[in-house]
């Protein structure tokens, strides 16, 4: 990307808009808006609302338009459908007119959780079939950019990390919340299958898609497939846990009352277009959750 180039950031609250607003920070102006203000960089915005979305991007004239926010839990998509397809999916057809009313290219993310899990892993070409409101409502969002905006990136991620305890409120951080309490028993699904996404290079390799202009539709995740019982074995391992903190292997069963949204047994996701054009800036998830615990988890654990 040029220097100084300007990028309106919306839904940049959370643990990605943290990484996106530390690499893309460095070479261009931002505008990074949410409806939690909760750093002195953000301005608040609800991209749900159209007239003040297109009124605040056509303000701040930007060359990009990211489009990062989401309601991500599943359980609250389904107990709330609606509030789940106005913020997922009708705020995303919001980002699409107003990047199309400006001429400029829209980032949208998407997830590995639009397929339903039949396949092991499923590439770039591979047909989605989302289960339930979320998956639903974030697909929804991604074919409505894919077929409406000429330059756009669509890029999914898989389990996500990123941003330390404050924002992270994924599996990671579940599991060292759980450890700094003291347990010494970890219950972890044996049953699920994916591919963890660090959202620092997921910030870098869109930055290199951009400056390629190689618009399209991208898995974006880490290297390795996986598994939620590998990678809580390979944290407690490399926290030096192994003698002192007991992993058991449950099935989805054992966490049905808390969730009980469907989710798909696979969620394993192949960067092959990525590949392809020789633009894999993504590193192996387990590199990636050595720095992440090297950079926000020191001192974090009680001694």
């Amino acid at each position: 990307m040029n220097d100084r180039r300007r990028i309106y950031i919306a839904g940049c609250g959370g643990m990605l808009g943290e990484a996106f607003h530390r690499v893309f920070g460095e070479t261009a102006e931002l505008r990074c808006t949410d409806i939690d203000v909760n750093e002195d960089w953000l301005s608040y915005l609800d991209f749900r609302d159209f007239d003040a979305y297109r009124a605040d991007v056509a303000g701040f004239r930007p060359d990009y338009l990211f489009h990062l926010g989401a309601h991500t839990s599943l359980e609250y998509c389904d107990e709330h459908p609606d509030d789940a397809y106005a913020t997922n999916t009708l705020a995303v057809e919001n980002a699409v007119h107003i990047a199309n009313a400006l001429d400029i290219p829209l980032l949208y993310i998407s997830t590995a959780g639009i397929f339903d899990g039949r396949q092991e892993t499923y590439d770039d070409w591979d047909e989605p079939n989302p289960l339930g409101h979320y998956a639903r409502s974030k697909y929804m969002g991604e074919r409505f950019v894919a077929q409406n905006v000429r330059r756009h990136l669509v890029c999914r991620a898989g389990w996500m990390m990123g941003a330390g305890p404050r924002k992270d409120k994924k599996f990671i951080q579940k599991l060292m919340k759980q450890l700094k309490e003291g347990r010494k028993e970890l219950f972890v699904v044996d049953d699920k299958l994916g591919t963890p996404t660090y959202t620092r290079d997921f910030a870098r390799n869109v930055a290199l898609l951009l400056e390629k202009e190689v618009w399209g539709i991208y898995n974006m995740v880490c290297s390795g497939v996986t598994s939620r019982l590998e990678v809580a074995e390979y944290l407690v391992g490399t926290l030096g846990l192994a003698e002192a903190v007991t992993i058991t292997p449950v099935t989805s069963d054992y966490f049905a009352a808390e969730y009980f949204s469907p989710r798909p047994p696979s969620e394993r996701l192949i960067t092959r277009k990525l590949d392809l054009r020789g633009l894999n800036v993504m590193r192996d998830w387990r590199t990636c959750l050595d720095e992440y615990l090297a950079e926000y988890y020191a001192g974090y654990l009680p001694a």
